[in-house]
């Protein structure tokens, strides 16, 4: 089979599984990064994380995508953004597992990975890294930039994508990379973390700078106790998105804690849903 029809059956297998969002990264991109990339790094990814280095067979990583709704993202941290996080994680394994088997059986053995690679938050408290990247996968295939906040960011969606990969032998055809920077720099998501987590600078030189781990991962923990992680409060305040404009939620001021801010906004009906949310089903 020719790689440039595998291409397009894989693309017509996305469509049919539902998947929002596909991209392609041959394996060298990791070994010399392209120099257009929009963002500049101080340390660039060890070869150990490389997906040559878990897979050596591997010439092509798959990268799909699933977004997390908006409006209920909006409720976090709650019960209803803790069952949306889970349900996405699900339907992202079971679909990379489908794509995975399905390049094997048209000749190109290939294995997915797990969305999420660590098997408890305590393990994160001790070392907060996992095996393999999606976000900067997803990022080597041309599907974003990063974000003040380290995660990557969409013109769908924004950063309210979740992304799992697909090693695969095929060599297929890869997409262009993205060279603009999506992120405006507003600072929301820095100055609206509970735990001051995300750096708070303009500095465009090596950026994204990294934010703190270790904090993120112990506000995760406690969450997880109340049964209302994760967080999710620096993803529902970017505003970078067209899910945005879709859901009618282009103006950022609907999150603003003084309500005095807002008065001449239709902020209450949007506070009394979250409110009403966040009562029921866990320990808020």
């Amino acid at each position: 089979m020719k790689h440039e029809s595998i291409k397009k059956k894989l693309l017509l297998k996305c469509r049919k599984l539902g998947i929002s969002m596909v991209g392609f990264a041959p394996v060298e991109r990791w070994e010399n990064p392209p120099k257009e990339l929009p963002n500049t790094f101080k340390e660039w990814i060890p070869e150990e994380f490389w997906p040559q280095s878990i897979y050596p067979e591997a010439k092509t990583v798959v990268v799909i995508g699933l977004p997390v709704q908006l409006p209920i993202v909006e409720t976090a941290p709650s019960i209803y953004y803790h069952e949306l996080y889970k349900t996405v994680n699900a339907l992202l394994d079971e679909k990379a597992y489908e794509i995975s088997n399905f390049l094997t059986e048209n000749g190109y053995p290939s294995i997915y990975l797990p969305r999420d690679s660590y098997g408890d938050i305590d393990v994160l408290l001790e070392k907060p890294i996992a095996f393999f990247s999606h976000k900067h996968a997803a990022y080597l295939a041309g599907m974003g930039s990063f974000g003040q906040n380290n995660v990557l960011l969409t013109h769908e969606y924004g950063p309210r994508v979740r992304f799992t990969s697909i090693f695969t032998t095929a060599e297929i055809e890869p997409d262009p990379l993205k060279t603009e920077d999506l992120c405006t720099r507003c600072m929301n998501c820095a100055e609206s973390c509970p735990v001051k987590a995300i750096p708070l600078t303009e500095n465009k030189d090596e950026f994204p700078q990294p934010m703190d781990k270790i904090t993120c991962a112990t506000r995760s923990k406690k969450l997880r106790n109340k049964h209302i992680s994760p967080c999710g409060i620096c993803i529902k305040v970017c505003p970078v998105g067209n899910d945005r404009k879709a859901f009618k939620r282009e103006d950022i001021n609907i999150y603003l804690e003084d309500e005095s801010s807002n008065k001449d906004k239709d902020f209450n009906k949007y506070k009394k849903a979250w409110e009403h949310v966040k009562k029921y089903g866990s320990k808020q």
